[in-house]
């Protein structure tokens, strides 16, 4: 490396591979850690390093670009088509009270505050299976907020708690999106390695669905460690200042104002005497 020979030449090579991923994942999740980017703001950072690394590869053309910006709209629209559908979901079952009964249900189950977080955590694990994050926080998350609220449970941690738990709906098969995405890039047929040399077999779905079982037992301890430990996330909240009223009382008796309750002054005022009107 750099002609030092630190390393040896397939260590090279996989540095030089890892660089531009990790520069993306700077450009996304660095900026919005050290507080220079929004989250809008970092997913334009990513979207503008993934087009100068294409461009640097000499990869990047007209039909690549339109493609992607056609299949970012897609996107988009779908996105604003399940808030859509997600509202007026909300709004019907609102009119027919039925926010009112899944809470008064969720409100009532066995064990308060802590069957209520064991009850939603598994339902949501097992909605992750067949919706989407997006669906799950449209329409599901609304449902459960006043349940938490009423339960006298923090809705900060109670949002935490269910993004973690979320975040296993890209993982879930059949439809978890980041099986997908590996899916369109992992090899179907043999082929030859080009550092080794050496021919390769294909990578097939189950594999990818076994490879995603480790990362979705992460999150379910993740979940578990939120839910036992709340001040992992609500360090945030400091502990109440204790006052000293007998102190508080002792300091504004010892304030002296000039020409009131002194010789040839007003006199002074008794505010525990009772009222005159004389």
């Amino acid at each position: 490396m750099l002609g030092l020979n630190l390393l040896s030449r397939m260590a090279e090579q996989v540095i030089f591979v890892m660089v531009p991923p990790l520069a993306l994942i700077f450009l996304v999740l660095g900026t919005i850690f050290i507080g220079v980017a929004t989250p809008t703001e970092g997913g334009a950072m990513g979207a503008t390093g993934a087009i100068l690394l294409a461009y640097g590869k000499k990869r990047m053309t007209f039909d690549l670009l339109k493609q992607a910006v056609e299949s970012t709209a897609k996107l988009s629209a779908f996105v604003l088509f399940i808030l859509v559908g997600a509202r007026v979901f909300s709004l019907t079952f609102y009119g027919v009270n039925g926010h009112l009964w899944v809470e008064h249900l969720l409100v009532g189950l066995p064990g308060g505050a802590t069957g209520f977080l064991i009850v939603v955590n598994i339902m949501v694990f097992l909605l992750a299976f067949f919706l989407d994050f997006f669906e799950l926080a449209f329409i599901i998350v609304p449902l459960l907020g006043p349940a938490a609220e009423k339960l006298g449970i923090d809705l900060i941690w109670f949002g935490v708690i269910l993004g973690v738990n979320m975040q296993t709906s890209f993982m879930h098969p059949p439809f978890g999106f980041a099986l997908f995405f590996l899916r369109s890039v992992a090899p179907k047929d043999r082929y030859r390695d080009k550092v080794t040399g050496t021919m390769m077999e294909p990578v097939t779905t189950g594999q990818i669905y076994w490879g995603a079982v480790p990362f979705v037992v992460i999150q379910c301890i993740m979940v578990a460690l939120v839910v036992s430990f709340p001040q992992m996330v609500m360090h945030y909240k400091a502990s109440a200042v204790q006052l000293d009223q007998k102190a508080i009382d002792k300091q504004f008796d010892s304030i002296q104002i000039p020409g009131i309750g002194g010789p040839g002054g007003l006199p002074g005022l008794d505010l525990n005497a009772p009222p005159s009107f004389k």
